[in-house]
């Protein structure tokens, strides 16, 4: 299969491989258009998975484009890899400048995409993103991350003191459940040991229950009240690869 996309070949002896991103275009727009990875259908109980894009085969986007909007190429479910690395990169960006310009940067060394037959399409099918799939207690794995570029603390200093105080900075975990049984697809760089996971965790089905307006989306309430994530954090895009 032939398609495009960009390398890493410096980190940790490279072979790097983007396979997509998760870009927040509208930070106030909850499951609107252009937040493919939860829902662009609205915040819809008869929806529960929203559009299923962490575990189908659609693929969107341009790899020029990034940090500008959501990305998903053939790599994503094709490629069979061992490990994940993970680039916050500040919107908008040339590609030759992701790199230097990232915020954060990390990668995993365990090989743990290998107990999921090598990708993300095949870890969300046995951990699905859907609301009411279980409870905040029995969420998705989490794995120990290499710093590449940023730390623990820095990794932490991104979200505000309550969200600190409910994870572990140090890893990437996926399938986070909050305490309305909505789905979160990854919280990169942290693992929760709380269950306000919406306010540190990117992705999500097409359903969060709970009343108030701030919920749902690709950064799902990042926006919460006063900002509970940073700006740096929340106008950054998440910028999966494989190797």
């Amino acid at each position: 299969m032939v398609y495009q996309t960009f390398c890493d070949m410096t980190t940790a002896g490279g072979g790097w491989t983007l396979v997509a991103s998760v870009h927040e275009n509208n930070v106030n727009g909850k499951c609107t258009v252009g937040d493919r990875w939860s829902s662009q259908q609205g915040n819809d109980p008869n929806r529960p998975d929203g559009d299923e894009n962490w575990s189908n085969r659609n693929t969107f986007g341009a790899v020029e484009s990034a940090t500008s909007d959501d990305f998903k190429n053939p790599g994503y479910y094709d490629i069979v890899a061992e490990d994940m690395s993970v680039w916050h990169v500040p919107n908008t960006l040339p590609l030759e400048q992701w790199s230097l310009a990232a915020i954060l940067r990390y990668h995993t060394n365990n090989r743990f995409l290998s107990l999921y037959r090598g990708n993300l399409l095949q870890l969300f099918k046995q951990y699905p993103v859907r609301y009411n799939i279980d409870s905040c207690s029995n969420r998705g794995p989490s794995f120990p991350i290499v710093y590449d570029h940023g730390d623990k603390e820095s990794t932490k200093m991104l979200y505000a003191a309550n969200s600190r105080a409910e994870f572990e900075p140090g890893f990437i975990s996926f399938r986070a459940i909050n305490n309305e049984r909505a789905a979160m697809a990854i919280c990169s760089g942290v693992k929760p040991t709380g269950c306000n996971t919406e306010h540190y965790c990117i992705g999500g089905g097409g359903y969060f229950p709970e009343g108030h307006p701030k919920q749902c989306g690709d950064f799902p309430s990042f926006d919460w009240l006063t900002r509970i994530a940073s700006k740096e954090v929340t106008e950054a895009a998440v910028l999966l690869f494989y190797r």
